[in-house]
């Protein structure tokens, strides 16, 4: 081997490398939410634990993927007509619906299609932060690899990997959410969009259109990174891509019910979501953390806390001008702080992966103070969600 081919098989066993590591995180910290489900069931009476395993799963949300999956979007004819169910995008069902063609158990379905989305998203999450540090410029200790993309010695990826699978609300990506699919679409976009790749960047990101309404963010997101980065005017026709699936379902539901805002009344039919001014969501979330006391109260209290590290996130981007990450966390938080009441920014944080490649870049002592936080906090949410309580 030549001086000149050296780094570009020495990056390549790096990257494989951080592959494995991402990996072995995903399936340990899988291995251990398992145990902790199971230790629960046995050592603790309260809620649903008394259920099957696979029926401590499917809980919540994991219920209407289901539903949708089985009999669309009018659902179970047993039952009324449930009108939220428009607010979950077709992408997970369908998928459901194909792995259930070898998979007949609906639960079970559910926790593959988590499983081998999660490992596709964590390889690309541990690649992003191994590959691209602080948009483009190196951290300490990094050098050029091949085609002049910059690296880092530092192992910022499978850092950032564990560190968001045991943040306190992983339990999502176990369980039968979207959460993961998502991720798995999402994270090999933005991943192929830093190496210039639009074609199959937009092609990915259209997956993710398809799963979550936060897709749209991301849509925007690579036309800014595009616009900012890159402005290679040929490719810029692939930036509509994403936004296709979401036109789509927008005919679909208009032709089912005639409605235009269909998705819209179907947040609100569902969970009473409705757009408002942010100082009068900020309100009604306050008064329900602090004004009453009930089960939802400490849920409330941490989606409070989740705005804070969202809006800190979303300066802290734009000062450091990552401006398309900036718009991607910042577009999806100015949604959240504009509905009735803060609902699901816990587990949004998920989805806000410049927050973990930041948490993967801090000094040891920080980073394992983080870890040694969410650790307990993470099984308190496994514990919650597997007895039916409410988990985010």
């Amino acid at each position: 081997m030549d001086q000149a081919e050296r780094p570009r098989g020495l990056g390549a066993e790096r990257l494989l490398r951080g592959d494995r590591l991402a990996l072995r995180a995903w399936v340990g910290t899988r291995i251990a939410v398992l145990g902790i489900s199971l230790l629960a069931s046995a050592l603790w009476s309260y809620g649903d634990l008394h259920d099957s395993f696979l029926d401590r799963w499917t809980q919540w949300d994991v219920d209407h993927f289901v539903e949708i999956a089985r009999y669309g979007y009018g659902g179970d004819p047993g039952h009324p007509p449930d009108a939220g169910l428009p607010a979950f995008f077709p992408g997970l069902p369908l998928v459901l619906r194909a792995v259930h063609l070898v998979v007949p158990d609906w639960r079970l379905a559910a926790l593959l299609v988590s499983f081998v989305a999660g490992a596709v998203a964590m390889v690309a999450l541990a690649r992003l932060g191994d590959e691209f540090v602080e948009s483009g410029r190196p951290a300490r200790g990094a050098h050029a690899g091949s085609h002049g993309r910059l690296r880092t010695r530092a192992p910022v990826g499978p850092l950032a990997v564990l560190a968001l699978l045991v943040s306190p609300y992983a339990v999502f990506l176990f369980a039968g959410y979207s959460e993961s699919l998502f991720l798995a679409f999402a994270l090999p976009a933005w991943l192929l969009a830093r190496r210039r790749r639009w074609a199959a960047a937009t092609l990915c990101a259209a997956g993710a259109t398809c799963v979550r309404v936060t897709g749209l963010f991301l849509a925007v997101a690579l036309i800014v990174e595009f616009v900012t980065a890159d402005r290679r005017w040929r490719s810029a026709p692939w930036l509509a891509v994403p936004f296709v699936p979401v036109l789509g379902y927008t005919l679909y539901l208009w032709r089912r019910t005639g409605d235009w805002s269909a998705w819209q009344h179907a947040q609100q039919a569902g969970w009473g979501r409705s757009t408002v001014w942010p100082w009068t969501s900020f309100h009604t979330t306050w008064q329900a953390a602090f004004g009453t006391h009930d089960q939802f109260t400490t849920a409330f209290r941490v989606e409070l806390i989740a705005a804070v590290v969202g809006v800190a996130l979303t300066g802290w981007l734009l000062v450091r001008r990552r401006w398309a990450e900036g718009a991607y966390v910042g577009l999806q938080l100015a949604s959240l702080l504009t509905s009735a009441y803060y609902l699901s920014i816990g587990r949004a944080t998920l989805l806000w992966w410049p927050l973990w490649l930041a948490a993967g870049r801090c000094r040891r002592p920080v980073y394992l103070l983080l870890i040694a936080v969410f650790v307990p906090l993470m099984t308190a949410e496994v514990v919650a969600f597997t007895s039916g309580g409410w988990a985010g």
